[in-house]
């Protein structure tokens, strides 16, 4: 018999390799998606950029969209989203809330600066990614609720804001197209972005 021992297996490296695989076909859709246009890009094209079969591609991500919401989603990486979330919580201030709510924001549109390009031919071209693009405003809407809720729990909204009004009022001027039209076509800093957010939000909605 023979007594030979049999290689560990070695998990380490195969994930490894596997959010390799996974990055190279994120950045060669980001890529392809930016010169050629989201509805032009085929899978098998995708793939050979890659340098990765198609199956591969479908097992990760499941369909063009699928890559498109993992771009989105991870613009700005979840660890540092997160952390923004807590120090809202740990804030007693509405002003404090609305401030980090304007710093959210700043962050996450300064992380998708790059892409926001491709992301408007897309919203354009391709009915999905609009479907998508409603998806991500609709959780935004939702995570929204805690602020406006802590704020109307202290007696802080203006007197004329119901619950519903205020929560869309703070929708609306923390969306992208704001960002866009002020940092990326008028040239203004993500900070004077953020301090003026900072200040409207507060003067908008505080009592």
């Amino acid at each position: 018999m023979s007594t030979a021992k049999k290689r560990p297996y070695n998990a380490a490296g195969r994930h490894a390799r596997a959010a390799e695989t996974r990055n190279r076909i994120l950045e060669s859709a980001k890529r392809l998606f930016a010169t050629e246009g989201f509805e032009c890009v085929t899978i098998e094209r995708l793939a050979q950029a890659a340098e990765v079969s198609m199956p591969t591609i479908y097992g990760l991500f499941q369909s063009k969209r699928g890559l498109l919401h993992v771009i989105l989603d991870e613009a700005l990486p979840a660890d540092q989203f997160e952390a923004l979330v807590r120090e809202a919580k740990q804030e007693q201030s509405p002003q404090a809330h609305l401030a980090i709510s304007a710093k959210i924001a700043r962050h996450i549109y300064d992380a998708e600066r790059t892409q926001m390009d491709l992301f408007r031919s897309a919203s354009v071209l391709a009915p999905e990614f609009k479907e998508l693009e409603q998806e991500r405003e609709r959780r935004r809407f939702e995570r929204q609720v805690d602020t406006i809720n802590m704020i109307a729990a202290q007696h802080a909204l203006k007197p004329e804001l119901q619950i519903p009004k205020a929560r869309d009022i703070l929708w609306a001027l923390t969306g992208r197209d704001l960002y866009r039209l002020l940092v990326i076509e008028q040239g203004w800093t993500s900070d004077e972005y953020e301090e003026w957010l900072s200040h409207l939000l507060v003067k908008t909605l505080i009592r």
